[in-house]
């Protein structure tokens, strides 16, 4: 009877390994499918041209869109940092579990909702009912809701992460809890917390749905000018250039996610450049 139940054991846990190690390999297989073919059809695609020029119809170069995104960036960026570093501290440092709760909770919420319905919702209050028209600030803005969550819980959760006895040691130095965060606590979650503004870098500079809705799109270089005035974005170009039955639109499509999977690894490799950092400066 115990020898018929492990052969039963023996065999569940064969399949179950066998269905895990074939879902990794599908997972694993088409991800390098995806970037394989991104990367090889991105190189041969790309042009060092395309730095410099703009789009011009179904061909030109990336230049505007690149520097679109770079400022959409910037502006969501400078908004969603200190609004989520700030939250992450108040939720992990100074609110009472019932709010801190409610907060996790909401921001749960936003984290899930579809980025083309904060697209709309950003569509419908600031292009239309304020007035900015197509924006680089309409659009900044609707990035920082996509990336204020992300910042938020990777803040809270790397101060939580700091021991106690860090605390207790500042606490008995005369400190005020403020005092503590700003000058003990801070430091050996810096890098927990900048690795959360990162990612969610990474993240608002692969959207495109929120972007259709309230920066719109030109071919032209970015004027600067926050609202009234359109601006051009890598994700644009793949969405649209990539279902044009042109050569010349697969081409700059290609070379679009080429330019853009190689600043998203740049960024990662930022972060774990960051991460390794501070864990060498916290052993110490």
């Amino acid at each position: 009877m115990i020898t018929a139940r492990r052969k039963r054991r023996k065999w569940r846990a064969y399949i179950g390994w066998s269905v895990a190690w074939l879902a990794t390999a599908l997972v694993l297989f088409a991800l390098f499918d995806l970037v394989g073919t991104v990367l090889l059809k991105g190189l041969i695609s790309f042009r060092w041209s395309m730095l410099t020029t703009v789009t011009q119809g179904i061909a030109g170069g990336l230049q505007n869109a690149i520097l679109g995104t770079f400022e959409l960036v910037v502006i969501s960026t400078v908004i969603a940092a200190p609004l989520g570093i700030l939250g992450g501290v108040y939720v992990a440092e100074f609110a009472h579990r019932r709010t801190a709760n409610v907060i996790r909770f909401f921001s749960e919420v936003l984290s899930g909702v579809p980025s083309i319905v904060i697209g709309y919702f950003a569509y419908l209050l600031m292009v239309l009912r304020w007035g900015w028209g197509f924006s680089a600030l309409a659009g900044g803005i609707a990035l920082t809701v996509i990336m204020l969550p992300y910042i938020l819980r990777t803040t809270e959760s790397s101060l939580a992460q700091v021991q106690i006895a860090q605390r207790e040691g500042a606490w008995a130095l005369g400190m005020t809890k403020y005092q503590a965060i700003s000058r003990v606590i801070w430091r050996p979650a810096a890098g927990g917390i900048a690795t959360g503004v990162l990612l969610a870098v990474a993240i608002g500079m692969g959207e495109t749905a929120p972007l259709l809705y309230t920066a719109g799109w030109s071919s032209l270089n970015p004027s600067w000018q926050l609202t009234g005035h359109q601006v051009g974005y890598l994700t644009y170009v793949i969405w649209d250039y990539i279902d044009q039955p042109y050569p010349a639109a697969h081409a700059l499509a290609y070379s679009a996610a080429f330019v853009l999977l190689v600043i998203i690894l740049f960024v990662h490799l930022l972060v774990r450049l960051v991460v390794n950092r501070s864990a060498m400066l916290g052993k110490r």
